[in-house]
């Protein structure tokens, strides 16, 4: 091995391996076990929360893979209607054309052409984290199989009933000129007015004032609404008012959906431009106008003089018109949520057009056959509430469940040119025609169409074809295998439906409805089956102070900038380069030299890939601090390091790793039942996803147990010092000390490997011919380490717990007295029992040599003692006299701090068991634990009063 750990150079070397020896594919042997990549955008370049996300993914496949799983990562990428049309679609603008110029055909061939040439970016990126991911059945959601899937999906729903075609409101962005979904709208606070404006009775005898903050879309208005029991308007209910402006004369109506103490009670309703305005104008039967164009411009359903108008420069004209009137009657600032394309920043407008929809809300259709919620929704419920289907963190069921309770109808339609185009043909007459392709459409028709068919100029939206992902990827439906551009199988049916239900899907809160949900939904339809057996929602990744990442507030990290590392200056660079609003680029230069002022360095894989383990709890968001990364790579570090002292103390003799001599040493006894102990604590915190808490018992084992203790008592034995144990004096001991050494290192290794699998395989490589394995198969390859396999000795424990704590205790007083490490001083032992003698009697020469002391001495019960430093083990005082070494004063206020943290230790096991909840819920075995701790604590702090008195 290399004296310093070079992440990169690793990195580099072992991914290729991997990939091309086809270690990430499924073995054909032991249980399936399935995970599903959540599609990336093709257009989408690593982010922290892809990282973080496919962190998780890799470290169950792994795990899973090394118990003898049939593990199969299904990855790919999507088409992302919206943002891929509008890269190549700004592409053309750069050279002075559109879309049209160049027709529907060859714009699409151009998206392909894009794809083929940029799209693989992120794929490539997911590499550098270490994905252990089956590249060879990678799958894109426009790629033929998948195409075909999902053509059948809509014809069979359509032959079902359950697709249809109608005139709603949705989303519009006016920019790109399709409807978008809600996941693609932003809601961003802004700066806005509150209008107040009066209608007037037909009669004019009396008014209402209704408040609004989009003044332009009265010219749509078609009625005002007030509560049914507000005593205020009861008499004007029925009553025609006079819109102003138009002319229009609209109804007063009651409804329950009005706020009577809200502003003046008085709703203006506007269906045709507003969703909560729709429902009631659908409740009332009333006819919604539509006053806007696709554009967002003024259309002819207004009065002339706005025709043609931009929706706020209406606004203005509107706005001046009301008052030169005298009708409007107050204006005041006010914060409001505007709803914002994502994809363009154009402000969304609820728009009325016609689109496709799945339904997913009616129990029976008109003909008498099932309805969308009987025959698709309420099986997707039953999953969940029936158990078959398992949210972990569980509250995230209720969520899932509440949105399904509440679903409507789903928008599946996109005007656009990229994507699955949708398989309806219109004859002349305007007849629907729907099937697999235009022959199918003809051939299914129940009378023949009126001349020529066209097809839909609409696309599906994205969510339809990520909504079949589990079964589509895996070759569905039947029909032999699929095959790659380059002629690969790439997925087979018949074969490949093993791997249906997945185990486990890992992905973000955000999108339980607009994928779980819709995957649960179309799995069960098409399938009879669940599409997954658990699903572990992940947290969102914040910055360190818990802020929402953004590069508008330059707080954003690249995962590879961490992996590699960035100087500043490229960094500035980077994270300006897009921001084009000269005062919010100046405030991230700013904080980017702050917080980076040296750029950042590089951590590696392994650190970040730690870093997110240890941050991957059940919490919602998860902050992530670079500083704390950086404590990781030291973690990788101090493993590289121990490494090296083990392959240099065991020298090139071999050792069999299945060798049943009990090993010779108490300490090697303590290693492996503390190895035992974290084995079997890691195999709970994967299956219960608590990967914070696996982080945690790993770094505790290696750093502390294996690093710090073992490697320190395996030295007396290495060195020959005479003595019994923990590691005495013969060359029995040192031999089945460096066994033990390698059997240890070996076994952690693999227990790391998911978490941290670069520098595992590197050092596993120089460490599995010293225990007879062939490393040919990589560490990939070698089994999960079981606890089961490894003994116990608890008395082994008990007595090198007793050793550590005698020499922590001499340690803490010198480095809290400033004693030199190198500087042999006398040790005084007084109190405890027979034990307590024995164990110093057979570590003597151990604690001699470790923690550079004299013998140890026994004072006898009331002999004089000398004014010593004292540490408490057990009912044991450890002393250190002060004579030429110690400041008495420094030694009482050292046992005074001490004291305090004892006494406050007592005061929370006594908080504990003074609450009659946690006694009478806690386990039984918890209740003891905190007694017991209270019995030695008191013990330690008796112990130390009694120090505190003999100095005086």
């Amino acid at each position: 091995m290399e004296k310093s750990f070079e992440p990169a150079q690793i990195e580099s070397k072992w991914y290729a391996r991997w990939e091309a020896s086809g270690a990430f594919q499924p073995p054909g042997k032991g249980e399936p076990y399935c995970i599903l990549l959540p599609p990336p955008n093709v257009t989408g370049t690593l982010h922290m929360g892809h990282a973080f996300q496919q962190t998780v993914m890799d470290m169950l496949v792994r795990y899973q893979r090394m118990r003898g799983m049939n593990t199969l990562w299904q990855v790919g990428t999507d088409h992302a209607g919206i943002a891929t049309q509008k890269i190549v679609e700004n592409q053309l603008a750069a050279e002075e054309k559109t879309r049209h110029d160049l027709g529907r055909d060859a714009f699409v061939e151009r998206v392909w052409r894009w794809k083929e040439e940029s799209g693989s970016t992120i794929t490539h990126q997911m590499r550098r984290i270490g994905a252990a991911a089956d590249w060879s059945r990678e799958r894109f959601t426009m790629d033929e199989g998948l195409s075909a899937a999902v053509r059948k999906v809509f014809v069979e729903w359509y032959r079902a009933g359950l697709i249809y075609r109608g005139n709603r409101l949705v989303n519009w962005d006016p920019v790109l000129g399709t409807a978008v979904s809600d996941l693609e709208v932003n809601n961003v606070e802004r700066d806005g007015h509150l209008w107040s404006i009066r209608y007037m009775t037909v009669d004019g005898a009396e008014s209402v004032v209704v408040a609004t903050t989009r003044p332009e879309t009265m010219l749509g208005d078609v009625a005002v609404a007030v509560h049914p029991e507000d005593e205020r308007y009861a008499h004007l209910v029925g009553q025609m008012l006079r819109l102003p402006l138009t002319g229009r004369e609209i109804p007063v109506i009651a409804d329950d959906y009005v706020e009577r103490e809200f502003g003046t009670g008085c709703v203006k309703i506007t269906p045709a431009h507003d969703f909560n305005d729709y429902a009631i104008g659908q409740r009332h039967k009333l006819a919604p106008i539509t006053i806007f164009t696709l554009g967002a411009q003024v259309n002819d359903n207004a009065p002339e003089k706005y025709r043609g108008l931009d929706r706020y420069d209406a606004r203005k004209a509107v706005l001046a018109d009301l008052e030169a009137a005298g009708l409007l009657v107050e204006t005041k600032p006010h914060k409001l949520q505007v709803p914002v394309s994502q994809r363009s920043d154009a402000v969304i407008e609820p728009m009325l057009t016609d689109q496709w929809f799945v339904d997913l809300t009616s129990d029976v259709q008109a003909d008498g056959r099932p309805g969308g919620r009987k025959a698709i929704t309420e099986p997707a419920l039953d999953a969940v509430r029936s158990g078959e289907i398992k949210f972990v963190p569980e509250n995230w069921s209720t969520t899932y469940t509440q949105w399904l309770d509440n679903i409507q109808d789903w928008c599946i339609s996109r005007q656009l040119w990229w994507g699955h185009r949708i398989p309806a043909w219109y004859d002349e007459a305007g007849n629907i025609f729907v099937g697999e392709d235009e022959a199918d459409a003809r051939a299914s028709a129940a009378t023949a169409p009126v001349g020529a068919l066209r097809q839909d100029e609409d696309v599906l939206d994205t969510w339809f074809s990520s909504a079949l992902w589990p079964f589509s990827t895996l070759g569905w439906p039947a029909g032999g295998p699929v095959r790659n551009e380059r002629g690969e199988i790439v997925a087979n049916w018949e074969d490949d439906q093993v791997f249906l239900p997945s185990a486990v899907l890992v992905t973000g809160f955000d999108i339980i409805f607009f994928w779980v949900a819709r995957m649960v939904m179309a799995t069960r339809y098409f399938t009879g089956r669940i599409p997954f057996r658990e699903v572990y929602i992940n947290a969102i990744v914040r910055d360190a102070e818990g802020q929402k990442m953004s590069k508008s507030k330059g707080n954003t990290l690249d995962p590879l900038d961490l992996i590699d590392g960035i100087e500043l200056e490229p960094l500035v660079a980077k994270s300006t380069r897009s921001l084009l609003i000269p005062q919010v680029r100046e405030k991230v230069e700013k904080r980017i030299r702050r917080d980076y002022p040296d750029g950042i360095k590089a951590i590696g894989t392994d650190a970040l890939r730690f870093t997110f383990a240890a941050l991957a709890s059940y919490s919602r968001t998860i902050n992530f601090d670079l500083k704390r990364a950086e404590g990781y790579k030291a973690f990788c570090n101090k493993l590289w390091n121990a490494a090296r002292f083990v392959l240099m103390n065991v020298g090139d003799s071999g050792f069999g790793i299945r060798d049943s001599e009990k090993p010779a040493t108490e300490a090697e006894r303590w290693i492996l039942t503390r190895l035992k102990q974290t084995l079997a604590e890691a195999e709970g915190h994967f299956v219960t996803y608590r990967f914070d808490l696996l982080a945690q018992t790993l770094y505790e084992f290696v750093w502390n147990e294996y690093c710090d203790w073992f490697l320190e008592l395996s030295k007396p034995a290495l060195s020959k010092v005479e003595g019994p144990a923990p590691n005495g004096g013969d060359a029995d001991a040192a031999a089945s000390t460096r066994h033990t050494l390698l059997v240890v290192l070996e076994t952690v290794l693999r227990a790391l490997h998911p978490v941290v699998p670069f520098i595992t395989e590197e050092i596993w490589q120089s460490v599995a011919p010293k225990l007879g394995l062939d490393p040919a198969g990589g560490i990939l390859g070698q089994p999960w380490p079981q606890a089961g396999a490894i003994a116990a000795d608890a008395a082994a424990s008990a007595e090198i717990e007793w050793f550590k704590s005698v020499l922590s205790g001499i340690r803490r007083i010198r480095a809290e007295m400033n004693i030199a490490p190198g500087k042999t001083i006398p040790l005084l032992l007084a109190g405890g029992d027979a034990g307590d003698r024995a164990r110093a009697a057979k570590f003597a020469a151990q604690i001699a040599f470790l923690a550079r002391v004299d013998a140890p001495q026994w004072i006898e019960a009331g002999a004089d003692e000398p004014a010593a430093a004292a540490a408490v083990v057990g009912s044991m005082r450890v002393l250190i006299p002060l004579a030429g070494l110690i400041d008495l004063g420094a030694e009482k206020a050292r046992l005074a701090k001490e004291i305090g943290r004892i006494e406050g230790e007592i005061r929370k096991c006594e908080g504990k068991l003074g609450n009659a909840n946690f006694v009478a819920n806690a386990p039984a075995e918890v209740v003891a634990q905190e007694r017991q701790r209270i019995v030695d604590w008191s013990a330690q702090l008796g112990a130390l009063r009694e120090q505190v008195q003999k100095l005086g």
